[in-house]
């Protein structure tokens, strides 16, 4: 896909005990990467509703809670395809289910200080920032 247009993007940090909830990527551009619940914001849908909506598409977990995180621009040069990531840290209860097994093949909880790789783009850029969310350090 070549586009000259930058998307929006909603990467959801779910944060339990000190953990956070990710996915390895499969199918589209990424795949084989780590990378939170998240997707592409729709045209009039809030952040925190395009964050409740993917967590539950993806997951089957209700977000409970939301705050606003960070933000990344993130370009992915051999997809030539750049984002502006915006992050939400978010609470749920309950175990994420694998609902869309050809976009995620499994779902675990890592330390933010101990992230499996490799990371998706937009989440390398994160940390790499030095962003803590809440209650993960």
């Amino acid at each position: 896909m070549q586009t000259n247009q930058v998307r929006v993007g909603v990467g959801v940090l779910i944060v339990r005990d000190g953990r956070v909830l990710l996915g390895k990527r499969a199918g589209s551009h990424g795949a084989g990467t780590w990378a939170p619940p998240g997707g592409h914001l729709d045209v009039g849908e809030s952040i925190a509703a395009c964050a409740a909506r993917e967590v539950l598409e993806e997951t089957g977990l209700v977000v409970e809670e939301t705050r606003a995180g960070p933000y990344t621009s993130d370009v992915f040069v051999a997809e030539n395809r750049h984002y502006i990531t915006l992050f939400v840290v978010a609470r749920c209860s309950g175990e994420p289910a694998l609902l869309e097994p050809d976009k995620c093949t499994e779902w675990g909880w890592y330390r933010w200080t101990d992230l499996p790789a490799p990371l998706f783009q937009s989440l390398a850029n994160l940390h790499a920032t030095g962003f803590v969310p809440d209650n993960a350090a």
